[in-house]
């Protein structure tokens, strides 16, 4: 079975290190990375409950010089999980940053490279935020260059009582059809923080991912394509920028996203 490919995070040295989730609270996962980032403080998740079947989370961060913010109580917790908007970008209900270190979300893109972990082959590879406006159609756009056939992973951290991601393989889907199965799904894709995609070419190591935190990863011998598309959407390239997943974060998903996925893998004759 393929497997959808987890990015690595460059500082330009050499040294990088793959983006693994560490921390998971039913529906919504907190996460802790040290990826490009000074040693983070510890993450002490606490369910709080809510009424509307979403899972939230309380956030405990080590305080900083006894700073009042460092402990948030219940509504100002809430509150930040309820901002949605940071400046001209507009995060999906998916994925928040930490309260106290996590990544000040904003759109463009960089250039990466993707390490395999066992034979070290490097392979070129785009990360790209999108404001949620314009995500699912940007996500559409870059599957062009993959041809007109493509294979399918989805991939689902719905189960609360698994540590792994659960993988569902379609094989040889004409691309026209797949975009239109995947326009009637494009609340689940968009905005549940448990549900990711790959589009792959068949034969060649092309594949664009729409990943649980929401961002577009792209990976391919040649850029160029792909970066085209995103420049033609107005995206600034800055490969300095960071992106949400490498900060402390918040997944959140509803019950009723697990049965949407149900649906979608159904739907698309994944296995």
């Amino acid at each position: 079975m393929r497997r959808m490919n987890r990015f690595s995070q460059s500082d330009g040295s050499g040294n990088e290190q793959s983006d693994t989730d560490t921390d998971r609270v039913l529906g919504l996962c907190m996460l802790r990375h040290g990826s490009q980032l000074p040693q983070l403080p510890s993450v002490m998740p606490e369910l709080m409950s809510s009424t509307d079947d979403r899972s939230t989370s309380s956030l405990q961060t080590a305080p900083e010089a006894e700073s009042p913010f460092a402990h948030p109580d219940r509504a100002a917790f809430e509150a930040h999980l309820a901002r949605s908007s940071y400046g001209r970008f507009t995060l999906t209900e998916a994925v928040r940053p930490g309260w106290h270190a996590g990544v000040v979300p904003q759109e463009g893109y960089r250039f990466d490279t993707y390490a395999d972990p066992q034979t070290r082959a490097r392979l070129p590879a785009i990360i790209a935020a999108v404001s949620k406006e314009r995500l699912f159609e940007t996500f559409i756009d870059l599957l062009e260059p993959l041809g007109d056939s493509c294979d399918v992973v989805l991939e689902s951290s719905h189960d609360k009582k698994s540590q792994d991601r659960q993988e569902f393989v379609r094989e040889s889907m004409e691309r026209l059809v797949l975009e239109s199965l995947l326009w009637d799904f494009e609340d689940l894709l968009t905005n549940d923080g448990c549900t990711g995609i790959a589009i792959m070419h068949p034969k060649l190591p092309m594949e664009v991912q729409l990943d649980e935190h929401k961002l577009l990863i792209v990976y391919a011998p040649s850029r160029a394509p792909f970066s085209s598309v995103l420049e033609a959407g107005g995206l600034p390239r800055d490969d300095q920028m960071q992106v949400i997943s490498q900060g402390e974060h918040l997944h959140t998903s509803h019950s009723r996203y697990s049965r949407e996925f149900s649906r979608l893998r159904h739907r698309l004759g994944a296995e």
